[in-house]
């Protein structure tokens, strides 16, 4: 039997979803909710308030226990375990374009009646909707209190700096910097959150952290999915804005930044923002030495064939909209010096996979040159994010036997090997941190900014210049050549991960598509 355990430590707590018959609440959202429920790590006191324009309460639990049945990680709940979560559901019909209707929120029984409860205003809406419902709080003065309200945006924060500060400005016209939680998913997954652990919890890798010993660092996310039910978003947006401008340097900040003097929100922020600054400005006539775009034509992946883009049903037939997207970065600091960082990202891939790629220096003297011949590789250090979480060093050894032979060899690190317990989906971990008030994974203005503020050079460029040769990589492939070219000048090459990790051939989850 389930027994419900209660965070009682936690305050009493009211989650306001806006958009809660949306596809981000349905697929992601609330499926995480109701794990954290069965995990007892809900507050003793939760009420889930879903908001929607034509919402009831029935029709509000139908619609969620179908998302949790489909996607949550653990199996379909029982009566019981449904019953406990269906318990704390209301419903409230709202127009979020009429400001009078947040006045009925504002005097809604579940609102009125638990005024000193900490309330989480989450807006899975479309963006055009933000100002709305930030302004429509203030007017019904439902934005008390820092300590007591939240408010949490999905990406995409704007489609270029002068948006992405308007939207700001009007968040920070009604909410202080520590209300406003920006999220980012992929800063919930366990992997992505060792990379501080194993850099700053084991003293063996700070002193090879740098560019004595590194020579590059590749982060690749690749998806094997095509644009799926996301063309009206995709045609407004592209790789680049959708998985460059968060995910991608995220990880990448992950990786460069200086260590903390604690695990704590605003230090982890503060040097991730010192990589952002730090990295090297990219002049308008050098964007194309340091981005490439490609977007994916008819091909085949596993004896399927795959529609180009431009045939996908929602998209334009001359679309200019790249589904690929590399770029390169240095980071002008003295840790990092003319250590290049390869970026990519890619939909229609060969594979679907998450990874970064830290390869360190050769040796100086190679004293086994007639023994390794063709079969000498870099030592890499791979930190894969998904399918499989783990990490992987790669590195050269003596085959057993004689003549002396060297050859490759890993040492793997495996989540699901190491650890019995499962890990919690990336909006689990996430959510508990938003009801802890912890927003150490969370962006920072600041930090969204900076990061656009690098990559405008680039969407400045390539929507002043229209592709020409677009389709320009075959679905089912790595990508454009051109991409090929952006790291060869630099005689480097992309790590493609089906040549040493062929189980990575598993398809996206679901929580990729965000």
């Amino acid at each position: 039997m389930h027994t419900e355990k209660l965070n009682t430590h936690l305050p009493e707590t009211q989650f306001i979803l806006f958009g809660a018959l949306g596809d981000l609440a349905w697929r992601l959202v609330v499926p995480a909710l109701f794990n954290l429920h069965l995990d007892g790590l809900l507050p003793g006191k939760f009420r889930l308030i879903g908001v929607d324009r034509q919402i009831t309460a029935a029709r509000l639990k139908e619609r969620l226990l179908d998302g949790i049945r489909s996607f949550s990680r653990r199996a379909a709940p029982s009566d019981e375990q449904w019953s406990g979560f269906a318990d704390k559901l209301e419903a409230l019909p709202m127009n979020l374009q009429d400001p009078d209707a947040f006045r009925a929120l504002a005097e809604f029984p579940g609102i009125k009646q638990a005024e000193t409860a900490a309330r989480i205003y989450y807006l899975a809406v479309p963006p055009f909707l933000f100002d709305a419902v930030a302004n429509g709080l203030a007017a019904a003065g439902l934005q008390h209190g820092e300590a007591q309200s939240r408010i949490v945006l999905e990406k995409p924060l704007g489609r270029d700096i002068a948006s992405f500060r308007a939207i700001d400005s009007t968040l920070r016209a009604h909410f202080s910097e520590r209300q406003i939680y920006r999220m980012d998913h992929f800063l919930g997954k366990e992997t992505v959150q060792n990379i501080l652990a194993m850099r700053f919890a084991n003293p063996i890798f700070e002193p090879i952290w740098n560019r004595r010993y590194i020579d590059h660092v590749t982060v690749t996310v690749a998806e094997q999915i095509g644009v799926g039910h996301r063309a009206g978003y995709y045609e407004r947006a592209g790789a680049l804005r959708d998985m460059v401008q968060n995910h991608l340097m995220q990880l990448m900040c992950l990786v460069a930044m200086e260590p903390p003097v604690a695990y704590d929100a605003d230090d982890i922020r503060n040097k991730k923002l010192d990589v952002l600054r730090a990295c090297r400005p990219i002049r308008p006539d050098a964007v194309p030495l340091h981005a490439v775009r490609g977007q994916y034509g008819e091909g085949w992946l596993k004896d399927e064939r795959l529609p180009g883009y431009r045939e996908e049903p929602g998209i334009a037939a001359d679309s200019n909209i790249e589904t690929y997207a590399a770029v390169k970065l240095l980071v002008d600091n003295w840790r990092w010096q003319d250590v290049p960082f390869y970026l990519r990202t890619g939909k229609r891939m060969t594979d679907a996979v998450s990874e970064i790629s830290i390869r360190f220096r050769d040796v100086p003297h190679n004293a086994f040159p007639a023994v390794s011949g063709a079969n000498s590789q870099p030592v890499r250090l791979v930190i894969q994010i998904q399918p499989q979480e783990g990490i992987i060093l790669k590195f050269m050894a003596k085959q057993p036997g004689t003549p002396l032979r060297l050859r490759p060899v890993d040492m793997r690190f495996a989540y699901r090997e190491a650890f019995s317990k499962p890990s919690p989906a990336a909006y689990e971990t996430l959510l508990h941190d938003l009801l802890l008030g912890d927003a150490t994974l969370f962006m920072r203005s600041d930090q969204v900014q900076a990061a656009w503020e690098l990559l405008m050079p680039i969407i400045e460029s390539w929507e002043a210049n229209p592709a020409p040769d677009f389709p320009n990589y075959p679905a089912g492939s790595w990508g454009p050549e051109s991409a090929e070219r952006l790291v060869a000048r630099d005689s480097r090459t992309w790590l493609t991960p089906s040549q040493w990790h062929p189980q990575c051939d598993s398809p996206a989850t679901d929580d990729d598509e965000r």
